[in-house]
């Protein structure tokens, strides 16, 4: 008869494994070589015979100390050991040799109770806002799509509004079948067909929802979208989603926006930029112009010789931050414009202009040049 191989090398772990180690190893053995996964195969299911008695004594702190001191001694019947140990007839942990069947077909007594109260399913939509709508708020009226509960049936799926007890599960939403296996008997639970796991039937079927429960209805809700809200960003309206079952909650409405462009004002998160063409003449002896903001019209003044590019900051004329609504600014920036098609008294006032100039009047030009000169001598 061949020598017993030591239990902890059959689940492969050390001597001085925790508990839980132990647990998962044998988890994993086990599931390997159950017979079930292996049909036909005579080495699998002995590996798995030596699994189970492996694991019997090493999950048990009593047994496993007496393992580590006796070795296999400590539980042969013939020298006077433990009744029932040698081999795989008893299993001192019921609890976790079920959850590996459960893991396998998906039965046992965790199942979720199909009665309990769930909460409904959310509803996406997808709205298109103005620039100033997004920068301001606005109240929106949305046409879905939501699962209700059935007005006809309050919700029952039956006609008379009762449902009676499943003929085929008796009320417990699951068959159990028992199968004879060398282990002994074995007990596999799964979701009864008939109902569906609810324990119910419905033996006249409301004609609206079709015994159902629930009908699918388009309906318009009105939602407050908040102000500084941007592309891509989501609102979440608690309870207009899809109703729940069993009592359950509802679900959420969430609206996800799409802002569309402005003509003249570009965003980066609560800042509103914009570019102010200006004349050669303003830009050269200042101006005071007129600048739009999400507001309305604003002055600001041109200070004399402002050049092309030069950007100024309008405080606290930008867009609300979402969940602060502390506004950030408005940049405008500067464009100088300049004059095409002229006729020839206007192209002879400039040339007169561009005579009367001086280094002085153009000190970027004259900074440019003189490093040209540095660095192209000959």
């Amino acid at each position: 008869m061949a020598e017993k191989r030591d239990y902890y090398e059959v689940l492969g772990v050390s001597k001085g494994a925790s508990d839980d180690e132990i647990k998962k190893a044998y988890r994993k053995v086990a599931k390997k070589y159950h017979p079930d996964l292996n049909p036909g195969n005579a080495e699998a299911e002995a590996k798995f015979k030596e699994a189970n008695e492996a694991y019997e004594v090493l999950g048990d702190k009593e047994k496993r100390q007496k393992y580590d001191q006796f070795g296999h001694a400590a539980f042969d019947q013939t020298q006077g050991g433990y009744g029932g140990a040698g081999g795989f007839g008893g299993f001192s942990d019921f609890g976790d040799f079920g959850d590996i069947f459960s893991s396998f077909f998906g039965g046992g007594s965790r199942r979720r109770n199909p009665n309990a109260p769930r909460r409904g399913s959310d509803i996406e939509e997808r709205i298109m806002l103005t620039f100033e709508e997004a920068a301001f708020g606005v109240k929106k009226k949305i046409k879905i799509y939501r699962v209700e509960d059935c007005d006809v049936c309050a919700g029952t799926g039956s006609k008379d509004k009762k449902r009676k007890q499943c003929p085929t599960c008796h009320g417990t939403g699951e068959i159990r079948r028992v199968t004879n296996t060398m282990l002994g008997q074995m007990v596999n639970t799964a979701t009864c067909n008939t109902c569906g796991g609810t324990g119910t039937v419905v033996e006249n079927p409301c004609q609206k929802c079709r015994g159902k429960g629930k009908v699918k209805r388009a309906c318009t809700v009105e939602v407050n979208i908040p102000a500084g809200i941007d592309t891509n960003e989501t609102v979440s309206f608690r309870g207009l989603g899809n109703h729940g079952f069993n009592g359950g909650p509802k679900g959420d409405l969430l609206v996800t926006v799409v802002v569309k462009r402005h003509d003249l004002f570009m965003r980066n998160g609560t800042e509103v930029f914009c570019k102010i063409p200006i004349t050669f003449v303003q830009a050269a002896l200042g101006a005071e112009i007129d600048v739009p903001t999400l507001n309305g019209k604003v002055k600001q003044t041109i200070p004399e010789g402002t050049q092309n590019g030069t950007r100024f900051t309008i405080k606290g004329a930008g867009i609300p931050n979402v969940r602060t609504g502390i506004k950030g600014n408005q940049v405008i920036e500067i464009v100088v414009e300049v004059p095409q098609r002229l006729n020839s008294e206007q192209k002879t006032a400039l040339k007169k202009f561009g005579e009367l100039t001086n280094d002085t009047n153009h000190k970027q030009q004259k900074t440019f040049f003189d490093k040209v000169k540095e660095n192209f001598k000959k």
